[in-house]
């Protein structure tokens, strides 16, 4: 695996990250050994990037995680995430002060670690100030618990907004963002993914096989692909099957590929997951995988979304004539926004 930089940071991960949501989850997940030989695998494959949660199979993700480290700690990126409960105590979930302060106390309980790489708000909550959460973040950040902090599940204008702030007020910022991101959930492009080309933030893609839905097979988590499930995620489906025939490849190698090479970001890193290392092995085997122009047009097209309002308005040819004079043709508008290298 090669290594970047996470976003405007000197943090350095690898271009895949492994998810752990199904470690120790007893519904449907795998078991501790499975969960290890896992991770054996992707560390073995030049991976350092671990990400989990707090509500993680109740906590034995962090669990898990925390005892693979251990023999050598200072090698891994461990990302963990605060905000949501599976409990009935509205006093255990949010983005407050309060609830993120426990959280860290326990996460970093259940890693056995002193310091937590990179924190994220796991989900907005459309109730706390923002001001509340970014000196919260910059407070565990100056104890040293927090290296860097990052927005999971938050709406763009609170993102940059949060940065806006943590720049005026010398605090730290958010460096990254995690993001449904896939050929069938595009609609990062329309905001989020600029935003983040903008103020140069890593990009996590989570869901990269949309639940497994463009992967293809059948398993335990049936129920996340069918909740996925439409006439249009079938046909991009569908497509990833066909060119995975074309090419003697798994259907979780093409689409992967191909959310790497779709070029909205830099470097977007995918959130791979396994219940097998035969699954993660084939999982890192994307890495390998380079589609054709031909092929990846076909994507494009299947997989495409309405930008919407002002998008679709400011790129039409008519705002662009009123915008430069009537010198939209001698005039060349896209600007490289982002450096090479970066996540």
């Amino acid at each position: 695996m090669r290594y970047c930089l996470f976003g405007r940071s000197g943090l350095r991960v690898s271009e895949l990250c492994l998810g752990t949501m199904n470690f120790g989850n007893a519904d449907w997940g795998i078991d501790d050994a499975t969960s290890r030989a896992v991770m054996d695998a992707y560390a073995g494959a030049g991976g350092n990037f671990l990400d989990t949660a707090h509500i993680y199979g109740n906590g034995e993700s962090e669990r898990i995680v925390g005892e693979f480290i251990a023999a050598d700690r200072d090698h891994f990126v461990v990302a963990t995430k605060y905000t949501p409960s599976h409990g009935a105590d509205i006093m255990r979930a949010g983005n407050s002060r309060r609830n993120m302060m426990r959280s860290v106390e326990e996460s970093l309980s259940r890693l056995g670690t002193d310091y937590i790489d990179l924190f994220y708000l796991h989900m907005w909550d459309f109730t706390t100030p923002l001001d509340e959460v970014m000196r919260g973040f910059e407070d565990l950040v100056r104890s040293g618990k927090v290296l860097y902090v990052a927005a999971s599940d938050m709406p763009a204008w609170q993102i940059s907004r949060g940065n806006m702030l943590a720049d005026l007020r010398g605090w730290s910022p958010f460096i990254g963002i995690q993001v449904e991101y896939s050929l069938a959930q595009r609609t990062p492009e329309r905001d989020l993914l600029p935003m983040a080309a903008e103020l140069d933030l890593g990009v996590v893609a989570w869901a990269p096989l949309a639940g497994g839905a463009l992967a293809g097979g059948s398993g335990p988590r049936n129920r996340v692909r069918a909740a996925r499930s439409s006439p249009r995620v079938q046909a991009i489906a569908d497509l990833v099957r066909e060119l995975a025939a074309e090419n003697g490849l798994p259907g979780s190698q093409v689409a992967l590929a191909a959310l790497r090479q779709l070029g909205r970001h830099p470097n977007v890193l995918p959130i791979i997951g396994a219940s097998s290392v035969d699954q993660l092995q084939a999982n890192i085997g994307c890495l390998d995988v380079r589609l054709d122009d031909a092929q990846m047009a076909r994507l494009e097209t299947a997989s495409q979304v309405d930008l919407g309002f002002p998008h679709e308005f400011l790129a039409s040819p008519t705002i662009a004539q009123l915008v430069t004079g009537g010198n939209a043709h001698r005039f060349d508008n896209h600007r490289a926004p982002f450096g090479k290298g970066r996540a």
